[in-house]
């Protein structure tokens, strides 16, 4: 899912139908990272599925990968397939349908992912900060339902430019295509411009959960409210922060990932509503391309960061404080001992 090296007359690309530039070896082995990548971190989901209950984190985290996942295996092969034909998605097509297929596909994968992250943002802010909400009014059902949304959302504003608003063009060298954002006027403009708005809003809204869900475990650490609801059982005191922390880190990972991949279309978009240019900047390229990694990356987050790898690493943090604290307690207990033989004696 990779777009091609070079940018040359942006109206030539338009139309062009052969591939004169482009990396099919790059293109294929960012496909066959992203597939392998996103089956692996499935299975292993559906293994931990198996040992704990179903989580609503579980149901979003797995409905993200299952995007990325289709996304891969709906878009790469165009790719490929123009790379081996030497075609672009213009010269594939009699009415330019191949691009307008991609157009809507990466632009709906994108919103969708999107989404999907910035629920189980709220997920995470919810749980840790409104627990009793949490319990009482979020289900499977309820999560169930936010995720059909978001496509539905998604689908339907991707769909629009075949309504008349907005518009795909194809990018150089052909094998891509997307939202036009250069030299774009009226409803292509506002289309292009609510795209990217859309994006701010949702990547706003997961920054900042993220960072409310950071912010009250601190604070939660600090001041041992999980230890004052738990007096009886303090030991699971630890293993709910790190269940939560497990939870986070990935989250957090990948919502950086998505917003350095997102952050430059984004200022393209917002950029070229200035500009009258001809010429499609290698910078739009840049960002094209970095718009792709992010369904590569989300799955080898999950895989490197999986819960069981954090508690292992989390237990070996511990394992020299808690032996300490152990010495520190039996030496405690000889004490008092002692003293007590010396006091009847």
């Amino acid at each position: 899912m990779s777009p091609g090296n070079n940018s040359t007359d942006h109206i030539h690309c338009l139309h062009t139908g052969v591939v004169h530039s482009g990396k099919p070896i790059m293109s294929a082995s960012m496909f066959s990272a992203a597939v392998v990548g996103n089956i692996v971190a499935l299975l292993l989901l559906q293994v931990r599925r198996r040992r704990t209950n179903r989580s609503l984190y579980q149901v979003l985290v797995t409905a993200l990968l299952v995007t990325d996942l289709l996304g891969s295996l709906s878009v790469s092969p165009v790719v490929l397939s123009a790379h081996v034909q030497k075609k672009t998605l213009v010269g594939m097509s009699a009415n330019n349908e191949l691009c307008f297929y991609f157009g809507f596909s990466i632009t709906f994968l994108s919103l969708s992912t999107l989404g999907i992250l910035c629920v189980i943002a709220l997920e995470r802010y919810l749980a840790i900060g409104h627990p009793y909400i949490y319990e009482q009014h979020l289900t499977t059902r309820s999560t169930y339902i936010a995720i059909t949304l978001i496509y539905l959302g998604s689908m339907f504003f991707s769909i629009t430019p075949f309504l008349g608003f907005g518009e795909y063009v194809q990018y150089c060298p052909g094998t891509w295509c997307f939202l036009k954002m250069s030299d774009s006027v009226g409803k292509d403009k506002t289309y292009a411009v609510f795209y990217a708005s859309l994006i701010v809003i949702m990547g706003s809204t997961t920054v900042v959960c993220n960072a409310s869900v950071i912010y009250l475990l601190i604070m939660m650490h600090r001041r041992g409210k999980l230890r004052r609801r738990r007096v009886s059982a303090p030991s699971r005191h630890k293993r709910s922060m790190t269940e939560e922390v497990a939870h986070l880190l990935p989250l957090v990972v990948i919502t950086v990932v998505f917003i350095c991949c997102t952050s430059p279309i984004v200022l393209t978009v917002y950029i070229n509503l200035r500009s009258t240019h001809k010429e499609l900047a290698t910078e739009d390229l840049g960002a094209l391309r970095l718009l792709s990694f992010h369904s590569i990356i989300n799955p080898w987050v999950f895989i490197i960061l999986r819960p069981s790898a954090l508690k292992m690493i989390w237990k070996k943090l511990h394992k020299p404080q808690r032996s300490k604290q152990t010495g520190g307690h039996a030496i405690q207990l000889q004490k008092q001992e002692n003293e007590d033989n010396s006091g009847h004696g």
